[in-house]
């Protein structure tokens, strides 16, 4: 282990290939592409566009270039065309500044050496069974017509694959085209990993990979390039001529397409796998929504019919003088409780027979969503040839190779690598779970901040001398703390998610899906309570520490907060409304204007005066492919796109009981999110480069949490926030029409209190004249606790069944994996073809026309040494094992 100050300047190189033409398998000799992704010989295939920008005179260029990143920028370049790569320089004059483009083609020796170093996977044969979602399968079963297919042209078809190996390029399908045999998103993959493991100066300082020159501003920018233009062309053409990004913004993009299946073979072919999977579990997501909001709307529909029959409700709204309530705050008036029987009624569409059976709905729905989508994930993973994906050895962070105080020498690789001691990040780690708790204080300091703020509204609206203000004081007080909350809960979302990006940057962890999961932890960890504190103090908290008459508890000398007039229940449901529904309109008006506004701003300022250094005169109208992709935003990532549906999987799953209209008012946000993130993508984002991956990552144990806490919640909702409980209780031990249960449910005012007012009142609880709670309280508290621990048990049980009845990968997918690795061993450790493809001698094939894969090769060895029997049959084994 050394300290960095220690170091010394190495010139190692991290990458080195032969590209002589001897060794080289083919050329780039392709015919120019449309989208005019191409070098000036009209042929060379463009992969990745490297972009710097400098003063244009030499007294600014003096002043505002760095001489090290001028250094480090040249030698970065001359060590990625030692690596083999073919670079061209354009320029483009601004008034005051030179935009500098580098665009990146690999040639097809290159292409091979890592297309078999990072195991990407390539097709052996055409696999020819139709691909049908379970939703076309019900209906199909049910002979319903499909009104969400659509005939997408040019479908990329579906292949038996396996690793690229050079010395079985025939095997493969394609391998007669060099041109085509690797597909845009591979060749953009083999440039990345030639980009990030290039070193531009000390490799012990961690000086390595385009990232770090990125976030050092020796670039600005660093992608591959859109395929072509997203409008679709005039006149009109056939569809299949279309290109593939024009293909997504006409059959995915636009709004007309809301209504119809995502083209995920489409969208996995153009942004990858991690990309793809994402849409894919909100498309899945969004279908599953249908049948939760068809359920929940019925519910909500079923309790009008419950209004109009419930016997208690028509009981309190006839009950004319009969219940004279004490007053809800200590200046109120005594009040008749007659006078709220469109409140009570209106609580009755939330707080019925109905939701329970929508919360054990739910509940399930919940568990099994999951459960299939761990079966259609696997079937996608495999489909996308991701399922035995594993991530080759990880390299450092940026951020951490320039920060890390010290090396230590890496027990796989043996090279000497930055390192940060772990005792130091625990520490950190421990600070920052320190930070979190002192921001959830912050979150309940508002939260009662809020609840005084609805107290003492209600107080200044009932003083106030307008009747209607003054009658309707404590639901204007709701409904505003309700807004104010929101927009609480949306700065301290952005206060957070800036901190935690601080706090994680900070721990110094050495790898990027390290320093996500826990980047994603922190925030949902906070967002949780953020989002989920109010509704959870209005459901299990709020109306149950008031007291009684003459003994009300305080907060700050304010008398408690008590439930509405219609109970807590529908306090609960306006609160989810205003929360879950606000944040969405907010969202997605901020999702459709910002980048329209970003994309504007960046556009002006890069559109003025575009000029090409020496062309003036011959200007073209239309910018470069290059220069028009340098214009778009850069990609964000998905992580706000899954934070923003995971926290409205809670919202309709936690708290369902109290709002059976959530899932509805989630359907169709979810409909008009699919359009705006595939707008973003398609059409005001730069390409990113294609990353793989297997499952949505984190996201899954998040959501699964998330579903076990709604199965507990709605238990605890049922049982001691809505009124099936009493009601229950009531019919089985009272009367069972219900008749009389008003009555029921009201207290009358001790006597200490009636003496010094001179007047009695009732109010809601089961105490006796003294205060003190009846046998009934006590009754309905071990039937409540019973009913939660039936509840869960029942639910965790049928899940659990459910868990075992639906495996994680069907027989098709196992058939399909076990065929796949017959094929590939087929093709791969064939004793006679292995022979004469590894021999030479045997007349098939000149040595010169022979490659040996080795781990570096030198630059100055020009001439690759004859193969020997040795090395021979140490490769062979190898293939074998493989």
């Amino acid at each position: 282990m050394r300290r960095r100050g220690d170091q010394r300047e190495d010139g190692t190189t991290l990458i080195t290939m032969e590209t002589s033409p001897e060794s080289n398998y083919g050329t780039m000799n392709a015919v120019q592409p449309e989208d005019g992704n191409v070098f000036s010989d009209g042929s060379t295939r463009v992969d990745f566009v490297l972009v710097w920008e400098e003063p244009r005179s030499m007294q600014e260029e003096s002043m505002g270039v760095s001489p090290a990143h001028r250094r480090w920028r040249e030698e970065f370049l001359k060590r990625l065309r030692h690596s083999g790569l073919l670079q061209e320089q354009k320029e483009v004059l601004q008034t005051k500044k030179r935009i500098c483009f580098v665009l990146l083609s690999a040639p097809w020796s290159v292409l091979c050496y890592y297309a078999e170093e990072i195991s990407l996977r390539v097709p052996l044969q055409v696999v020819t069974a139709p691909i049908v979602n379970w939703s076309e399968q019900i209906l199909s079963k049910l002979s319903l017509p499909n009104l969400m297919s659509q005939d997408v042209p040019n479908p990329p078809p579906d292949y038996y694959t396996c690793q690229f190996r050079t010395n079985k390029l025939e095997r493969f399908l394609g391998s007669d085209n060099k041109d085509t045999f690797f597909k845009t998103t591979q060749r953009h993959q083999v440039l990345y990993e030639i980009l990030a493991r290039t070193p531009y100066g000390s490799v012990k300082n961690g000086e390595v990979g385009v990232d770090r020159l990125l976030n050092e501003q020796v670039f600005t920018a660093a992608y591959p390039l859109h395929e072509g233009d997203y409008q679709l062309p005039t006149p009109p053409v056939s569809p299949q001529s279309l290109s593939l990004r024009q293909i997504l913004y006409a059959y995915w993009a636009q709004w007309s397409c809301w209504r119809r299946y995502q083209p995920l073979d489409h969208i996995r072919e153009y942004f990858g796998e991690k990309i793809a999977l994402y849409f894919a579990w909100l498309g899945f997501y969004t279908g599953w929504l249908l049948p939760a909001s068809v359920v929940g709307t019925v519910i909500f529909l079923i309790g009008f019919w419950l209004v109009a029959t419930d016997v208690p409700a028509n009981e309190l709204c006839g009950s004319g003088n009969s219940f004279i309530m004490c007053p809800l705050c200590n200046i109120c008036s005594y009040w008749n409780y007659s006078s709220i029987c469109v409140t009570y009624k209106a609580g009755l569409l939330f707080d019925n027979g109905g939701t329970v059976f929508l919360s054990v709905f739910m509940s399930l729905w919940a568990i099994t969503f999951l459960e299939y989508w761990k079966r259609t994930c696997s079937s996608l993973s495999h489909r996308w040839d991701c399922s035995e994906f594993q991530d080759i050895e990880e390299r450092p962070r940026p951020e951490f190779t320039a920060m890390a105080p010290m090396t230590m020498r890496n027990p796989v690789t043996g090279a000497e690598e930055p390192y940060f001691p772990e005792n130091k990040r625990f520490n950190r780690t421990l600070t920052g779970c320190m930070v979190i708790i002192i921001m959830v204080a912050v979150v309940l300091i508002f939260l009662t901040a809020i609840i005084l703020y609805r107290t003492i509204l209600s107080i200044i609206i009932y003083k106030s001398e307008y009747s209607f203000f003054s009658f309707s004081a404590g639901r204007i007080a709701s409904f505003s703390g309700s807004v104010l909350n929101l927009l609480v809960i949306l700065l301290l979302s952005r206060i957070y998610t800036a901190l935690a990006h601080i706090l994680t940057r900070w721990e110094m962890h050495r790898t990027q899906t390290k320093y996500e999961d826990m980047f994603i932890l922190k925030v949902f960890v906070f967002q949780f309570v953020n989002f989920y504190s109010s509704p959870v103090y209005i459901a299990f908290f709020k109306g149950r520490f008031i007291g009684y008459p003459g003994n009300y508890n305080t907060l700050f000398g304010v008398r408690n907060e008590d439930c509405g007039a219609g109970g807590c229940l529908i306090d609960l449901a306006q609160e989810l409304l205003v929360i879950m529904v606000g944040k969405q309109l907010i969202n997605n008006i901020q999702e459709f204007i910002s980048p329209k506004v970003k994309s504007w701003w960046q556009k002006r300022k890069l559109n003025p005066q575009l000029k090409e250094a020496g062309q003036e005169a011959q200007r073209q109208e239309e910018a470069s492919p290059w220069e028009a992709d340098y214009q778009l935003l850069v990609c964000e990532g998905l992580f706000s796109e899954y934070l923003e549906m995971v926290i409205q999987f809670g919202f309709i799953t936690i708290f369902v009981a109290a709002c059976p209209l959530a899932p509805l008012f989630a359907l169709i946000n979810n409909w008009v999110e699919v359009r705006l993130d595939a707008q973003k993508f398609v059409t005001e984002y730069r390409r990113p480069v294609v990353e793989r991956a297997q499952d949505i990552g984190i996201w899954f144990p998040i959501l699964q949490f998330i579903a076990h806490m709604a199965v507990l919640s709605n238990a605890f909702l049922i049982a001691f926030t809505s009124s099936f409980v009493p009601r229950l209780y009531y019919r089985y031990t009272r009367d069972s029409t219900l008749s009389g249960f008003i009555n029921f449910t009201l207290a009358t005012s001790p006597l200490s209190y009636q003496q010094q007012h001179n007047t009695s009142c009732r109010y809601w609880a089961f105490r006796d004249e003294n205060g003190e709670y009846l046998p009934e309280y006590f009754h309905l508290l071990a039937i409540r606790l019973g009913f939660v621990i039936i509840f869960e048990h029942v639910v965790f049980f049928i899940g659990r069944l459910i868990d075992l009845m639906v495996p994680d990968v069907s027989e098709e997918v196992e058939m399909k994996i076990k065929r796949e690795h017959y094929m590939a061993k087929e093709a791969l450790a064939e004793n006679q073809s292995l022979g004469k493809t590894m021999i030479p001698g045997n007349g098939e094939a000149p040595p010169s026309e022979l490659r040996q894969r080795r781990s570096r090769i030198s630059p100055q060895e020009s001439d690759p040494p004859s193969p020997n029997l040795e090395e021979i049959a140490e490769e062979t084994e190898a293939i074998f094992s493989s």
